[in-house]
C-alpha cells in the first residue's frame, strides 16, 4: 500500500508539471519511478505510465525522454506478460492445451467445424488499466454529512444507463471516491464539500459523458477522481474551447502592450480619459475589415472593435 501511494505522489507531481508545462525536476522523479519495483496492480491503479507518457511528450530534455521511453517499454513488458499468462490460465481452465500459432493455423478450419468460435480478442493498450467494474466497500462512516455526500455521488454515477451496461456497484465506488477525498481534508469542512461538489457536477454532466464511462470502467480509479482539477475532468469540446479562449486573451493582450499609436480619438468606458494606444491587426479573411485593438493608457482598460 505504502508502494502505491508513492507511485500515485509522483503520478500527481508528474500531472502537475503537464499542467503548468514546465518538466524542470521529472528526471528526478522518473529515476524514483526507475528505482521502484512496480508491481501490475500499482501500475494498473496509479496510472503512471499515462504521466510518465504525457511528460515525455512535453519535455524537450533528451534524458527525460529516454528514461521515460525506457520506463514504459519495461512496463509494457509486465502488461504483455500479465496478459499471456492469463491467456495461458484460461486455456487450461478450458482443458485445451496452449499452443503456438503455427499448430493453430494448421488445424483451424478443423476446429471451426467441430466447435463454435471463440470471441475476438480486444488489444489492450499498454499504458491504460484493464477494465474494472468490481470495487471493493469502504470503511462504513456515521457521519450524516459523508454519508449524504456519498448518496448524492450516488446519484451522480447512475446517470444515464452507463452503470447498467458496466454492470459495477455504484454504492461501492462512490464510498471509495468519498473515502479519498475525506483522507485527503480529514474534515468535512467548506474544501471537502467543494471537492465533492465539483466532482458530482462533472460526473452528472450531460455534455461529458465521457468522464462517467471512464470511472464507471475503472479506467479513472476513485483515488484518480478524487484529486482531478476542473481542467482534467472537463469535456474534450469544453478543453479546446478554454484553449482557444486562452490563446485569444494572450494575443489581445501583446497586441495591446506592443507597438501601437496614441491618440485621443476614442473615450476610454472606465474612466473616460481620452490618453489610448491603438493598433489594427488582419485577424479574418481579407476581404473583411482589420480589427482595433485599443488600450487606455491611463487605466488600463482593453476594448477591441471592427
Amino acid at each position: 500500500m505504502a508502494k502505491d501511494q508513492e507511485v500515485e505522489r509522483i503520478a500527481k507531481k508528474l500531472d502537475k508539471m503537464v499542467q503548468k508545462k514546465d518538466t524542470d525536476g521529472a528526471l528526478d522523479l522518473l529515476r524514483e519511478l526507475k528505482n521502484t519495483k512496480m508491481s501490475l496492480e500499482t501500475l494498473q491503479s496509479t496510472r503512471v505510465g499515462m504521466s510518465v507518457n504525457a511528460v515525455r511528450k512535453q519535455s524537450s530534455d533528451e534524458e527525460v525522454q529516454t528514461l521515460a521511453k525506457a520506463l514504459i517499454k519495461s512496463w509494457k513488458k509486465l502488461l504483455d506478460g500479465s496478459e499471456g499468462k492469463l491467456e495461458k490460465d484460461e486455456k487450461k481452465k478450458e482443458g485445451s492445451p496452449v499452443r503456438s500459432s503455427s499448430t493453430m493455423k494448421d488445424c483451424g478450419s478443423s476446429e471451426e467445424s467441430k466447435t463454435a468460435p471463440s470471441a475476438p480478442t480486444t488489444p489492450t493498450n499498454p499504458t491504460l488499466p484493464s477494465r474494472v467494474t468490481s470495487f471493493p466497500p469502504a470503511p462504513v462512516t456515521p457521519d450524516s454529512v459523508r454519508k449524504k455526500s456519498r448518496e448524492l455521488l450516488v446519484a451522480a454515477l447512475q446517470t444515464g444507463d452507463d452503470h447498467k451496461a458496466a454492470g459495477v456497484d455504484c454504492q461501492h465506488l462512490a464510498a471509495q471516491i468519498e473515502e479519498h477525498i475525506f483522507q485527503e481534508f480529514q474534515s468535512t469542512d467548506m474544501k471537502y464539500k467543494s471537492r465533492l461538489r465539483s466532482r458530482i457536477s462533472n460526473l452528472k454532466d450531460q455534455k461529458n459523458p465521457e468522464l462517467r464511462r471512464n470511472v464507471l470502467h475503472g479506467s479513472i480509479s476513485p483515488q484518480r477522481i478524487a484529486c482531478m482539477t476542473a481542467e482534467e475532468m472537463a469535456s474534450a469540446e469544453l478543453k479546446q474551447i478554454r484553449e482557444a479562449l486562452t490563446k485569444e486573451s494572450i494575443r489581445e493582450h501583446q497586441l495591446s502592450k506592443t507597438g501601437g499609436t496614441e491618440t485621443d480619438m476614442f473615450i476610454c468606458s472606465k474612466c473616460h480619459g481620452k490618453n489610448c494606444t491603438y493598433s489594427q491587426v488582419q485577424i479574418r479573411s481579407s476581404d473583411e475589415p482589420m480589427t482595433t485593438f485599443v488600450l487606455c493608457n491611463s487605466c488600463g482598460n482593453r476594448w477591441k472593435f471592427c
